[in-house]
């Protein structure tokens, strides 16, 4: 079965929709004050910097942290693809820009979904029938929704070129789907762990499995490549994201003990709890059937990378934007599941597959309420209350060209004309403070401390020029 031109019409209309959803949804985030300068501001300061043709520095990541004000971001993440996106401040310099951009990048995703779902259903001639309501399905799927609801991030890149790297290789392009998964390392330092699982689904298969060894083994040294010298080569460090103090100080203990005590690793799989619910909640979206395919195997790498990790919290949740890393090989190893489960029934496979694509689809629509897309139907997203009119006058209260301490959500506005930077329990003494005292601010314990540190700031000689809706503006001579 071939597909038709009301096929692609569809599929297109479905990628131009999804991306003006994802954009609408991010952009009224960022115009009501709901974006947060971590990590939107790090990449707009780094991607501006590379519009200006400098090394992609964010003097907000870099002092917060601890590295300076002259951090280059090469030196937290490997994400040389980022510059990609730099030309577009030709057009629109500001964080919108990077919304917009990741609303398209995560929607051209959505064809080649529907491609590997099409091509793997046509083999029982279900083809459209499975395709178009898969494709309907992975734009809403949970993954997607978090990565845009947690402003703007690497992944962006991700589902793209992951879903064209599992397409093309179900259509026999083999060089195309290579090339597709070697620029995933450009995105990020641990998508070699994702390159090394599609090579372990290419281990399965015959006539792949020199490919697949060399992606194995080559997708892991690169990961070690980025994370223990490109890294530290622009001044980071190796070790500052290592969360696996359960199992060791650093990689080589931490393998000797995973590999001389299994059960420690299986333990940590499960506590706390809430990884199980991520992995469930990872599977469901295809009904499980992920789990019935070999290229299930290309998710355990990155999902062993997230569970493993006895620190840093957020990688367990389903909230934020990391299971959008795996979102394009769940779908496809669940379309691959689904159809080796409906051939054992050869008279009614086609059934069973159109049965397994409408129930994913409404799995789908079942999960946006409880996601951050649940917003979407509350008119509070909309609205423009009294605190976000008072929100935009405290920005406009700050001049042009200032060094400033913002609070976590004023500091996006303030990013495209100023030099932003965190306001923070530290005194960084710049001339210019826009606080929140109105709500926590991150990275705040308790409205009581940003309270205490405005107070600190006057006794310092600050001055107060804007105080409305619990947010205060504060100058020093």
């Amino acid at each position: 079965m071939r597909w038709t031109g009301a096929d692609l019409a569809f599929v297109c209309a479905l990628t131009v929709a999804a991306a003006a959803l994802y954009a609408f949804y991010s952009c009224l985030r960022l115009a009501r004050f709901r974006a947060g300068a971590y990590d939107l501001v790090i990449f707009d300061q780094a991607i501006r910097s590379y519009a200006r043709l400098q090394p992609p520095v964010s003097m907000l990541k870099g002092v917060h942290n601890g590295f300076g004000p002259g951090f280059c971001v090469l030196g937290d993440h490997w994400s040389p693809a980022l510059a990609l996106l730099a030309p577009l401040y030709r057009i629109h310099d500001g964080p919108a820009t990077l919304l917009v951009a990741q609303a398209v990048l995560l929607a051209l995703s959505i064809p080649f979904v529907w491609a590997y779902a099409f091509r793997a259903s046509s083999a029982v001639t279900a083809g459209r029938r499975v395709a178009h309501p898969v494709a309907v399905a992975y734009a809403l799927s949970w993954p997607i929704i978090e990565a845009v609801a947690f402003d703007f991030h690497e992944v962006a890149f991700v589902p793209l070129l992951t879903a064209a790297m599992l397409e093309r290789h179900r259509a026999g392009h083999r060089r195309a789907a290579l090339l597709a998964g070697l620029a995933l390392l450009l995105v990020k330092e641990d998508m070699g762990l994702l390159l090394a699982g599609f090579g372990l689904f290419l281990l399965t298969r015959r006539g792949d499995r020199i490919t697949g060894a060399l992606l194995v083994a080559g997708g892991a040294a690169a990961t070690l490549v980025a994370t223990g010298i490109l890294i530290p080569h622009f001044g980071g460090r190796a070790d500052y994201y290592w969360a696996y103090w359960t199992l060791g100080p650093d990689l080589p203990r931490a393998v000797v003990r995973a590999v001389t005590r299994p059960g420690d690793v299986a333990a940590l799989l499960a506590d706390p709890p809430l990884k199980l619910r991520t992995l469930v909640l990872t599977l469901a979206p295809v009904l499980f059937t992920a789990a019935l395919s070999p290229l299930g195997l290309a998710l355990l790498p990155p999902l062993v990378e997230r569970m493993l990790a006895s620190t840093y919290p957020n990688w367990w949740t389903p909230r934020y934007h990391y299971t959008a890393f795996v979102v394009a090989v769940v779908f496809a190893a669940g379309a691959d599941g689904a159809l080796r489960a409906a051939s054992r029934s050869p008279g009614r496979a086609g059934v069973l597959l159109r049965g397994w694509a409408l129930l994913a689809l409404a799995v789908a629509f079942a999960l946006v309420p409880f996601f951050s897309f649940g917003a979407l139907f509350t008119p509070g997203f909309y609205v423009e209350t009294a605190r976000t009119r008072a929100a935009g006058r405290a920005v406009a209260a700050v001049p042009d060209g200032a060094l400033v301490e913002a609070a976590d959500s004023l500091a996006a506005a303030l990013s495209p004309r100023t030099r932003t930077l965190l306001w923070d329990r530290t005194p960084r003494g710049a001339p210019w403070v826009a606080a929140d005292v109105g709500a926590r601010a991150f990275p705040f314990g308790s409205v009581h401390a940003q309270v205490a540190r405005v107070e600190a700031l006057r006794e310092r000689g600050y001055r107060v020029v804007f105080r409305e809706a619990g947010y205060v503006v504060l100058t020093r001579p």
